[in-house]
């Protein structure tokens, strides 16, 4: 049998720990050790003290040398700012991938937005989350562009975590309407309308933050 690289068991590490900040699983403020992590996942404490490193990168942990490592809190102004960086990699890689897409392609975003619907409906968040990923992937794929691709997958989780947040207080920061106005976009060509409607799409979460997110971020950024 072949031992497993070590920059896949990285990988393995920070893929988990990421999708329990993002769902939650490990709460904001939550004091994290690798020795504790390094036992849940079966692996040994030096992928998870690499992938402490590459969440605190990330902006998902946050750590004080010789004091602490913890789950950083969620903060709406840092999800505007990954909202904008992630919403203008999502509005180039529609530029590029609508000439290019398949009739094929654009069934499989019409496929993504009858499960994410029926997630929004259901109340299914994680369902819902996977089908908007599924459905804006393919553009991303079709574009093949990896630095936009780096990008959005290094600030995504940032803005699932307030997502999250909102659809747990009975509401959603998407609407399979604008992903229907993207579709259509897409199987007519239009790579204008496509990328005007991607940009609406990423304002919304841009705009998620109200006067109670922007109290409670002074109040996650003061010391102590």
């Amino acid at each position: 049998m072949e031992t497993v690289p070590r920059t896949l068991l990285r990988d393995r590490a920070c893929a988990a720990i990421r999708d329990a900040i993002v769902a939650g699983d490990i709460a904001p403020g939550a004091v994290v050790r690798d020795a504790d992590l390094a036992g849940r996942l079966g692996l040994s404490r030096a992928p998870v003290r690499e992938a402490f490193a590459r969440l605190v990168d990330e902006g998902l942990l946050e750590s004080k040398p010789q004091s602490y490592t913890r789950v950083t809190p969620v903060v709406a102004a840092d999800v505007r700012d990954a909202a904008a960086v992630v919403g203008a990699m999502h509005e180039l890689a529609t530029r590029v991938a609508v000439p290019r897409l398949s009739p094929a392609d654009v069934e499989g975003m019409r496929a993504a937005n009858e499960r994410f619907a029926t997630a929004v409906r259901a109340g299914d968040v994680d369902a819902a989350l996977r089908a908007d990923d599924a459905l804006h992937d393919v553009l991303v794929r079709v574009a093949a562009n990896r630095a936009a691709a780096a990008t959005i997958a290094r600030y995504t989780p940032l803005i699932r975590r307030l997502e999250r947040r909102r659809f747990g207080e009975g509401g959603t920061c998407r609407s399979a309407g604008l992903h229907g106005r993207l579709i259509e976009a897409c199987a007519d060509g239009d790579a204008a309308e496509a990328v005007r409607v991607t940009a609406e799409i990423w304002h919304t979460l841009a705009d998620l933050a109200d006067p109670d997110d922007r109290a409670a971020d002074r109040r996650d950024r003061a010391p102590g």
